[in-house]
């Protein structure tokens, strides 16, 4: 159990640190960073994985959930899915750009930006619900939804 606990925990602070589980407004970020961002969490529960072994695995009853397997059903059937998609057509796109235009005109005139942002608001829910549950494992305060207050944004000189 302390295995699963210090897994989780690891784990939430990625997610809660990534653009992954916050949402992605309209004009904010590119898509591009969104998805090599999502990349980045196989490697890292990859790595967990390895590191903590089979003590986050092992054969449990039938309707109990490890965190071997809500971490490797997360990656395999939501990111996975989203980024073997996405990630060729937005390179596909990428690489029409002409040099003039600079990179974040070019993706958000992207006839298909909205769609992916759609789906990447899907996983983003996915790894919210992923993110409270592991908040719950590893017994720790919630550093998701607390809300603290904002800095002004600055002008632009």
């Amino acid at each position: 159990m302390d295995s699963e606990r210090e897994a989780a925990w690891e784990l939430y602070v990625e997610l809660a640190t990534r653009i992954s589980v916050v949402e992605l407004g309209p004009d904010e970020g590119l898509l591009r960073e969104a998805l090599s961002s999502l990349y980045t969490v196989f490697g890292t529960t990859r790595e967990i994985l390895r590191r903590y072994g089979p003590a986050v695995a092992p054969r449990v009853a039938p309707g109990k959930v490890t965190f071997g397997v809500l971490a490797v059903n997360v990656l395999n059937h939501s990111i996975r899915p989203l980024l073997s998609r996405w990630h060729p057509l937005l390179t596909a796109h990428e690489a029409k750009r002409v040099e003039h235009v600079d990179p974040v005109a070019h993706e958000r005139c992207w006839t298909r930006a909205e769609e992916l942002r759609a789906e990447i608001e899907s996983v983003r829910s996915v790894l919210l619900e992923l993110a409270q549950t592991l908040n719950e494992v590893a017994g720790v305060g919630d550093l998701l939804t607390v809300r603290v207050p904002r800095q002004a944004a600055s002008e632009a000189p």
